[in-house]
């Protein structure tokens, strides 16, 4: 690679995509990172708005599958961190051991999440008899109260959900919306009378992925993950992951199969309609604010960010031409402004007494997916000139505004999901070979159906991070990469942020 371009407009060429990335989210005023805490980024309003636009996305899905929205306190006592410790350390030590959770005897009990929280043991100059710590995640907080509310069958299924802020000490570098300190997290807890039961709600949560990750332009890759990398409180894992410009994989949502490990711990048990108690089945589905960074990292260029056209946070600017010479061009402004607001476009008009180059400036920047230039030329024509973000420009009719606004939103982001898919296929290629040079920049697919210490074996020679079983297998057998032995699991190898 030759040395990279001179900076556009002071933003770095995403060819140096670690200079670009966090110059652009501060240049396109989504976040400060001049807070004094380090990996906790003040939210700027445009930032905001375009995270609330996702969770807008979030919240329908979750009406639309029978989910209720949940409000857990921030605050969580020591001694439901010490009960989660006790057993994520014995499921993890019963995986490792190879034997059912109930079979382990343990004398020493490990860590588990204690590092990661943040604690509160003080409160004004008096010493908390039990201290407190912010959560992490909820499955402590929530569960203790599901005990509570499940009674019978009648009861389930459980659907919840609540979008909050949680807390987790992050040592590793800090980069806005892709690793921070506080997060805005979403997160989906279930309950459920059976395995079956909690096996429909895992696909329920794919299908609620598939459907967000398809109105963010982004194609993923899903895949379980292996059991070394599942989370240690869960029966298995699924991990949703995007294919970021630098050919590194973003986990933006995780799905977790629970079967009934957290309800022995919990007791969140239920009377069946035979009068038998029985313990409930549970998942969970987490997102976060990395939904938004893979949006940045994915679809910004060389001049600034382009947002979908569904999480824009201004989806159309409206730029007056000459409006100080002629009363008609904001007139007409207004009035298509108007038209477009009553069918629930975002607009902006960009009235300001500024060059229009500088206009068209900023909001190129701040990837604004469509512009409407509107002059005295255009009104006499009867057109607005449209101008998409991801290039083309052309005159639309004003008698028709809101058929050719919807139909210039649905082209942006139908190019933007074709450039998404062709990079994630651009950057994907089979390999057969574990002695083979690897580039930067790929992800490399592979027949694999070997052991935990095969699939160490091939991460240590291939330098490469297994990602797991994806979740559409090869249709036909393939040799296995380590083994030679015939299979259709197909996995991916990759570097991982």
């Amino acid at each position: 690679m030759g040395e990279p371009d001179r900076a556009k407009r002071g933003i770095p060429p995403k060819s140096d995509f670690n200079a670009w990335y966090p110059a652009i989210v501060e240049i396109a005023d989504l976040v400060d990172k001049r807070y004094p805490i380090k990996g906790m980024d003040v939210w700027r309003p445009y930032g905001w708005k375009a995270m609330k636009c996702i969770d807008a996305l979030t919240h329908a899905e979750m009406e639309r599958t029978g989910h209720d929205e949940v409000r857990f306190p921030l605050l969580i006592p020591e001694e439901l961190l010490d009960k989660e410790n006790r057993l994520v350390a014995r499921l993890k030590a019963a995986r490792e051991a190879g034997v059912d959770p109930s079979e382990l005897r343990m004398d020493d009990e490990i860590e588990g999440f204690s590092k990661e929280v943040y604690w509160v043991r003080q409160a004004g100059e008096t010493e908390l008899d039990a201290p407190m710590f912010l959560r992490p995640t909820s499955e402590t907080a929530m569960y203790t109260l599901f005990a509570l509310w499940i009674r019978s069958h009648a009861d389930l299924p459980l659907k919840t959900y609540q979008i909050v802020n949680t807390f987790r000490y992050e040592t590793k570098q800090t980069r806005s919306f892709i690793r921070v300190r506080e997060i805005h997290f979403f997160e989906a807890h279930t309950a459920h009378a059976d395995e079956e039961d909690a096996n429909l709600q895992i696909a329920e949560d794919l299908e609620i992925v598939e459907n967000i990750m398809r109105d963010l332009c982004l194609p993923v890759l899903v895949s379980r993950r292996p059991v070394w990398d599942t989370f240690p409180g869960a029966w298995y894992t699924i991990a949703i992951d995007v294919l970021m410009p630098d050919g590194r994989t973003l986990q933006v949502a995780s799905v977790h199969h629970y079967q009934d490990q957290w309800a022995q711990a919990f007791e969140i048990n239920y009377e069946a309609p035979d009068g038998s108690r029985q313990n409930c089945h549970q998942t969970t589905y987490g997102m976060s604010e990395r939904l938004l960074g893979s949006v940045v990292g994915m679809h910004g260029d060389d001049s600034g960010l382009i947002f979908p056209p569904k999480i824009a946070p201004i989806q159309v600017v409206v730029i007056p031409v000459a409006a100080h010479k002629d009363e008609a061009v904001m007139t007409t402004v207004s009035d298509v402004v108007k038209e477009l607001r009553s069918n629930g476009y975002r607009v902006h008009i960009d009235d300001r007494d500024i060059r229009p180059g500088q206009k068209y400036y900023d909001w190129e920047i701040k990837g604004v997916p469509l512009r409407l230039d509107i002059g005295p030329r255009d009104i006499e024509n009867g057109t607005a000139f449209a101008a998409r973000r991801t290039g083309g420009k052309q005159p639309i009719p004003l008698a028709t505004i809101n058929e050719a606004v919807r139909a210039e939103l649905d082209a942006i982001g139908a190019e933007l999901l074709a450039r998404s898919i062709a990079h994630s296929a651009s950057c994907i290629q089979p390999l057969t070979d574990i002695e083979s040079q690897f580039e930067d920049g790929k992800i490399y697919e592979i027949a694999f159906d070997g052991n935990d210490a095969d699939a160490e074996v091939l991460e240590k020679t291939t330098g490469l991070t297994l990602l797991g079983d994806h979740v559409e297998p090869f249709s036909e057998p393939r040799p296995c990469i380590v083994s030679g032995k015939m299979t259709t699991r197909r996995q991916h190898l990759g570097r991982m942020f």
